[in-house]
């Protein structure tokens, strides 16, 4: 589930930002020198109390599938033990027949997590681009607001953006702009979930270099 998330995140923040960038108007530079700022804008999408929500709205929406394919997947098993306990005091033709009827299972299960695979797919993509369009109109309004000239998208695997080496750290307008788009939408904050095992630290990235 993770990382089919993680793959709608980053096919559609392209599809939803291209679409919105094409119908937004152009702002005209103010004078003065040129403010910057950094956001990851796919995790503030998928910070948002509405994304949240009408995620685990969805997971528990293909739970009966996920249920299904678990059921399949401990048929399949059962199956295969018995014709391994079994093989040789069978026939060749009821074994045959045995193997067959596992195979034909298989591929029933194959197509069938397929096509819950691309369903899912579909409606994460589309419930992505819904609320991605709507925190990109937030954030064209702070923006416009703090008088900001640029914005770089800092979002891992994002290939279209410039990649950031380093910012200050009050550059980054990621958690204003969910802050500012939960306040507009007024979907409150999901349950608290257990607390989970702290990930393992990662390596410190290298600097960069300076001349």
């Amino acid at each position: 589930m993770k990382r089919t998330l993680a793959l709608a995140l980053t096919l559609a923040s392209g599809l939803a930002l291209s679409a919105t960038a094409q119908t937004a108007p152009a702002a005209s530079a103010p004078a003065g020198p040129v403010k910057v700022a950094v956001i990851e804008f796919q995790a503030a999408v998928g910070q948002t109390n509405e994304f949240q929500r009408d995620m685990a709205d969805l997971q528990k929406k293909y739970e009966p599938k996920r249920a299904q394919l678990k059921t399949q997947a401990d048929e399949i098993d059962n199956l295969t033990k018995q014709l391994q306990a079994q093989g040789a005091s069978l026939s060749d033709a009821a074994r045959a027949s045995q193997a067959k009827t596992i195979d034909d299972k298989k591929k029933q299960a194959q197509r069938f997590a397929e096509d819950a695979q691309n369903d899912l797919s579909t409606e994460m993509n589309d419930m992505y681009g819904k609320v991605a369009s709507k925190v990109f109109d937030v954030l064209t309004a702070y923006v416009q607001q703090q008088g900001i000239t640029l914005v770089l998208d800092a979002s891992e695997n994002q290939q279209q953006s410039p990649i950031v080496l380093y910012h200050v750290e009050n550059t980054d307008i990621s958690k204003a702009i969910v802050d500012a788009y939960n306040v507009k939408s007024g979907v409150p904050a999901p349950p608290a979930q257990p607390p989970t095992a702290p990930a393992a630290p990662k390596p410190a990235a290298k600097p960069p270099v300076t001349h």
